[in-house]
């Protein structure tokens, strides 16, 4: 990083703020095109983002790994296809180690303010640990999914044996032969509770609302499989292709094609019908709400462990936690060792706690009062050469976010080649542009199912600030070329002083 009295050089500099799949994909594609001068800043001790936290038992995607990994970094030995947190965590440390990504990430560094200089036309980026450092660009990959949520139930902290949350697993609690309360019926839950039943004496689930969950198409790839992908990478890039178009298909049935929404219906149905014959647990585990909703899961051994005899699912709400359990609002006691919560992250929090301070000291919290949005999920008028990754509404009802990802780090790439051919200016959507750009977006956005339910994509308010409505074809498209005219260059005080 340079101060802006050596700012003579025309490629800007910039901060990298995250490891995970968004951080390491925004570096790969700025040294690709001959961005070296950067820094990569993580708050951990090692790179993986949510692949890194989330060790729970049975953690993995719902997203075959031909697709959820990067289309220039392609691996041909994946042990499944649908892979597990090992793996994809394996494989984001051997990316990072073979691009030469490790030697320019400063570990153990905590984002805490991040401030825009008017004069100089540069953002100053502090970290917990004492770090500063002066950038004209700043890139946050941070993420929707880095901080774990906890339910609000009364008497949550009186609870006297371990409770943790799934993305803070306690590997120390040897859950054998424990009574175990786990709150929450999400993607985790939908993973872990499958892996835990048979070592416990008894699991309650205390379930809000179903799930809508879909047969898991999982294979184990074997040797052959292994040596015909390497030696033929076209067939590994059809079996990519499939799953791609699979998802495209799939995703017309959240705004454009509702009638999709039926067949995936009526495969869940199906699937539960086939794996759970009590009418009575059925009945508890069939959803209340339209399909698309929420994110479909995929499982094919979740509702086989909630048949199991020290399995009980429990409907009744939560109406406190006491020391020696969960009480319902019935009245009844539910005295537990252990309470997991599978509740989810803090997705609509973006950036926070990070404060972040555009142009003319304006916060990036008073910005997003009522809920974050920025143009195409990347750019916030006020916040000059500040781009996001994994930003709001990019997040995916179905599909890879990983496609999304690389969408956004070849725009952004874009925008500093063009203050590359400007050098000490700025870019800074304006702010029309980016206005009816989410009048547009949330009017799309109320054709979905996904303000039908109650679920981590809305805010407080009940703004749906997480999810992209459509095809990852159409938002690739949009992004796929940087409109300058949509954006306003400006050239620094500092330079206009001294010329």
């Amino acid at each position: 990083m340079r101060s802006s009295a050596m700012r003579t050089r025309t490629m800007p500099s910039a901060v990298i703020i995250g490891t995970g799949f968004g951080g390491l994909g925004m570096a790969m594609e700025l040294l690709r095109h001959g961005f070296d001068d950067l820094v990569i800043l993580e708050r951990a001790s090692a790179v993986g983002g949510v692949w890194r936290e989330n060790t729970y038992p049975g953690a993995g995607c719902d997203i075959p790994s031909p697709l959820y990994s990067y289309s220039y970094a392609p691996k041909s030995d994946w042990p499944r296809r649908f892979s597990g947190q090992r793996d994809i965590y394996a494989y984001l440390r051997d990316v990072a180690r073979d691009n030469g990504l490790l030697e320019r990430i400063r570990f153990g560094s905590e984002v805490t303010e991040a401030r825009f200089d008017d004069e100089s036309g540069t953002w100053t980026v502090r970290t917990a640990d004492g770090f500063q450092a002066t950038t004209d660009v700043l890139i946050s990959a941070v993420g929707q999914l880095s901080r774990p949520a906890l339910p609000a139930i009364a008497g949550i902290g009186s609870f006297a044996g371990p409770a943790f949350h799934s993305a803070e697993w306690n590997h120390g609690i040897d859950l054998t032969g424990k009574r175990v309360a786990v709150v929450g019926t999400g993607a985790s839950a939908i993973q872990f509770v499958p892996a835990i039943q048979p070592q416990v004496a008894a699991l309650t689930l205390f379930q809000r609302s179903a799930a809508w969950v879909l047969p898991k198409p999982d294979v184990e790839y074997r040797p052959w499989h292994h040596r015909m992908f390497a030696a033929v990478p076209p067939v590994r890039l059809a079996e990519r292709f499939a799953v791609w178009a699979l998802c495209e298909f799939l995703s017309l049935g959240i705004a454009d094609v509702p009638a999709i929404r039926g067949l995936v219906t009526t495969i869940a149905v199906n699937h539960l019908r086939k794996q759970v014959t009590d009418p009575h647990l059925r009945a508890k585990l069939t959803p209340d709400y339209p399909a698309g909703c929420k994110r479909g899961l995929f499982s094919n051994d979740y509702y086989p462990a909630l048949t199991q005899p020290n399995v009980r699912v429990e409907t009744t709400e939560i109406a406190e936690v006491v020391p020696t359990g969960v009480k319902t609002a019935d009245g009844v006691l539910h005295e537990v060792d252990v309470i997991i919560y599978g509740t989810g992250f803090k997705g609509t929090e973006f950036l926070w706690p990070m404060k972040i301070h555009g142009a003319n000291g304006r916060e990036l919290e008073e910005e997003w009062q009522g809920g974050a949005r920025a143009y195409h999920g990347i750019s916030v008028p006020g916040f000059p050469n500040m781009f996001l990754v994994y930003g709001p509404n990019t997040n995916l009802g179905v599909g890879s976010i990983v496609y999304m990802i690389e969408s956004q780090a070849r725009y952004i790439r874009q925008a500093l080649r063009e203050l590359s051919r400007h050098p000490a200016h700025t870019l800074d959507v304006r702010r029309v542009v980016a206005e009816e750009y989410d009048r547009k977006l949330q009017a799309r956005l109320d054709r979905t199912p996904w303000g039908l339910c109650s679920s981590w994509y809305r805010n407080a308010a009940g703004r749906i600030t997480n999810n992209w409505p459509g095809a990852v074809v159409s938002y690739r498209l949009r992004t796929r070329t940087l409109r300058p005219e949509r954006y306003r260059l400006t050239a620094a005080a500092t330079t206009i002083a001294g010329q």
